[in-house]
């Protein structure tokens, strides 16, 4: 009978303390309904926010109820793969506003604007980007053109195409630092081009001669904000800004460089559109960027551009009319809370587990939410501590599938995991990582 009791209290004594830790985030979104903000006190943005508040409520406290989340450990949690699905709630509130409907004669023609470099670039699409960036302040436009390409895959292979001599005697050296992009290296690889070829870790790049510099910041898979670290001459940077938005990190100024890579499926949360854009400063490199995606697609679907353009359009009015009280709440608002308290959670099971560690972000100042913030990454760089050698095979033997670290060019102690997926499947996750022991 003590034994009977003992497993029980054991049991809910972890249903019980996540029940405690969301109580916690409710009532600390219900005083932010009341106009204070994530840190205590009122800024000019909660104030115009306060009436548009988001429903995180409906995120984290739409918790499938706690019942839902107790399966005893049986079902599979995958977050291996960064599927955004935690944007379809905030989507589905906005109802029509995104809505587009296609009449059958539209957009047959494989041309856009011949007059512009990029030619199957459709307009509309191109000046909701520039008024998003200059919305949020995170990336220079002026005097640059514009490439869109199918998702921002696309477009790094393109730049690696752009920035390659075409009349060398090897292939040009791609190098990153560790941990980098899991996919980098096969997708550098995967034709086997004569153009270029990947070399691996950044700071173990030796070799004279000319190179091209993957700098993702913030990084993909650990968050941190990156710089170049080769910085010797004959060498080409390009910047892949996926996650430089202020749901994942504070905005400290728009990105000036010469080639920057940013896509819907992490700014907006629209992964199924395989749309991105690249914002580039050489005339020729946008040429021969435009040139690859022509010869690769003939160009990129125009009824995703135009679906990416109204998204895009719909984000910026929001912003742009703070004062129309059918503005209803903002995206970026919506997602920075979520990913906030996505992050407390996940912090307090990795130390009610003791199990595993995390990175530790510095805040900073954020100008496009006009307060200092810590960093909130669409992944969690997760490293399993004590005598645990292989973190991915050790969260597998609990039903929870993640990306090791030897995909990223370090050791098997780290794993990365999605913070991106669907409110119910994040909650298990959570409580389950909270609950494993040795």
């Amino acid at each position: 009978m003590v034994q009977i009791a003992s497993v029980f209290s054991m049991r809910h004594f972890f249903v019980l303390s996540l029940a405690l830790n969301v109580s916690f985030i409710l009532r600390s979104v219900f005083e932010r309904e009341q106009g204070l903000n994530w840190f205590g006190f009122e800024s000019e943005k909660d104030q115009v926010t306060q009436r548009t508040r988001l429903s995180v409520s409906s995120s984290l406290s739409s918790i499938t109820t706690l019942a839902e989340a107790q399966d005893c450990g049986e079902r599979i949690i995958n977050l291996d793969h960064g599927d955004p699905t935690m944007y379809e709630k905030y989507w589905q509130q906005m109802g029509d506003k995104t809505t587009v409907v296609i009449p059958g004669w539209q957009y047959m023609s494989y041309f856009s604007d011949m007059s512009n470099i990029c030619w199957f670039l459709e307009p509309e699409f191109a000046k909701q980007v520039v008024r998003l960036h200059k919305v949020v302040g995170n990336a220079v436009t002026d005097g640059r053109h514009i490439v869109v390409g199918t998702g921002s895959s696309q477009l790094y292979l393109a730049a690696l195409f752009a920035l390659s001599p075409s009349d060398a005697s090897e292939p040009i050296s791609v190098v990153s630092q560790a941990p980098y992009y899991s996919s980098y290296p096969s997708m550098t690889d995967c034709l086997k081009s004569g153009l270029y070829k990947w070399a691996g870790e950044a700071h173990n790049f030796s070799k004279e001669g000319p190179y091209i510099e993957l700098v993702t910041s913030p990084n993909n898979p650990d968050g941190t904000a990156r710089h170049s670290v080769v910085n010797r001459n004959k060498g080409t940077l390009l910047h892949d800004l996926a996650y430089y938005w202020p749901q994942y990190t504070p905005i400290s100024s728009p990105a000036d460089h010469e080639l920057m890579l940013f896509t819907v499926s992490k700014s907006t949360g629209h992964a199924g559109m395989r749309i991105g854009w690249a914002i580039v400063k050489d005339k020729e490199v946008a040429k021969r960027m435009t040139k690859f995606v022509e010869l690769n697609t003939i160009g990129v679907s125009k009824d995703s551009q135009i679906r990416a353009a109204k998204v895009l359009k719909a984000i910026s009015d929001a912003y742009e009319h703070v004062d129309d009280s059918e503005v209803g709440e903002t995206f970026f608002d919506f997602s920075y809370h979520n990913m906030a308290e996505r992050w407390k959670l996940l912090r307090e099971a990795v130390e009610h587990s003791g199990m595993f560690s995390l990175p530790k972000f510095p805040p900073a100042f954020c100008t496009f939410f006009n307060q200092v913030s810590e960093p909130r990454p669409a992944f969690a760089w997760l490293k399993c501590e004590k005598d645990i050698e292989d973190c991915e095979t050790f969260l597998r033997d609990h039903k929870i599938l993640t990306r090791g670290g030897k995909h990223f060019g370090v050791g098997p102690k780290y794993v990365r995991v999605s913070m991106l997926d669907r409110d119910e499947n994040f909650i298990r996750f959570v409580k389950r990582l909270s609950t494993i022991r040795v």
